[in-house]
């Protein structure tokens, strides 16, 4: 057999179905066969991704277009002497700066946080005997057994359940104990909140007794599908459809503000007015109209 996928419909087959599917049955797995699947499917663990770089996150809140036009025109107000506006506008590039590196850090340890919800330790069968083991050496096709407060090890199809309730919070958002049942034959499109017959790792045993076979392990279940998907999501380069937006809205601004300074430059001299003077009302009136508020309030209301 092969180590299961998320993307499997264990779902949509019987208990013995799964069972032969998985090369298993209802005694468990000999010793030496959960030792040769541990060596060809891995440790039942998430595997960790590249070390966070809290320098590069950092780096990373100052490479908008907007953030940039700002820092232009504080250096702008400070040459001009309008030390006020020049320091409000650092400290608004500041602190969206800080907000913003807060924002990622926690989405970056987010990956880390996954890891914490796996279970310690698992009862299997092995041998035809109930033992208990790390739950990174269980395997696909080890038979689990559940109680109330258990920890689930691994992605599993259930084979007997007595009353049993689980609660899968942190995988659907349901926060109420779902009822299990391991006679369900469901669709193979059946949403992952609606698969009563499967057990999740990363999800808790409430009430009742119950035992699985192991379908999916590590990288392979459900927990380790999202937690590559956070990876993926924070080694992307691609921006939001917001970041894009506010960067052609920091483009608009530049030309607008541009077009506008050269108008009025061009008026003042028309009117005879001095060269240098009229030079710093242009340059006052294009930092005036950056808007600096708008990194800080869009960062601001994306957290709350």
């Amino acid at each position: 057999m092969s180590n299961a996928s998320p993307n499997n419909a264990w779902h949509a087959l019987s208990a013995a179905d799964a069972l032969k599917q998985t090369d298993a049955d209802h005694h468990g797995l000999a010793a030496a066969e959960a030792a040769r699947r541990l060596h060809a499917f891995g440790r039942n663990e998430l595997t960790e991704g590249a070390a966070l770089n809290p320098w590069k996150l950092l780096v990373g809140q100052f490479k908008s277009l907007i953030i940039w036009i700002l820092i232009g025109a504080a250096v702008v107000t400070g040459v001009l002497g309008e030390w006020v506006d020049c320091v409000a506008i650092v400290v608004i590039v500041i602190l969206n700066a800080l907000i913003g590196f807060y924002q990622e850090f926690s989405a970056e340890k987010s990956i880390a946080a996954l890891r914490k919800m796996t279970a310690p330790q698992a009862r299997v069968r092995r041998d035809g005997h109930a033992v208990l083991i790390p739950a990174a050496e269980v395997v696909p096709g080890d038979v689990l057994e559940f109680e109330p407060g258990d920890l689930v090890a691994a992605d599993a199809r259930l084979l007997e359940a007595s009353s049993l309730k689980c609660v899968e919070a942190a995988l659907t958002g349901e926060s109420d104990a779902v009822d299990k049942d391991a006679g369900f034959l469901l669709p193979a499109t059946a949403a992952l909140g609606d698969r009563t017959n499967m057990l999740f790792m990363g999800t808790a045993v409430a009430a009742g007794q119950g035992r699985a076979v192991v379908v999916g392990t590590g990288m392979n279940s459900e927990l380790g599908a999202i937690s590559q998907l956070l990876r993926n999501a924070a080694a992307s380069e691609e921006q939001t459809p917001l970041q894009k937006r506010l960067a052609a809205l920091g483009r608009s601004l530049v030309w607008a503000c541009l077009g506008i300074v050269a108008l009025l430059f061009l008026l003042g001299l028309l009117r005879g007015t001095a060269l240098f003077e009229m030079f710093l009302t242009s340059v006052s009136l294009a930092v005036a109209a950056v808007p600096e508020g708008l990194p800080a309030v869009v960062t601001v209301a994306l957290g709350l």
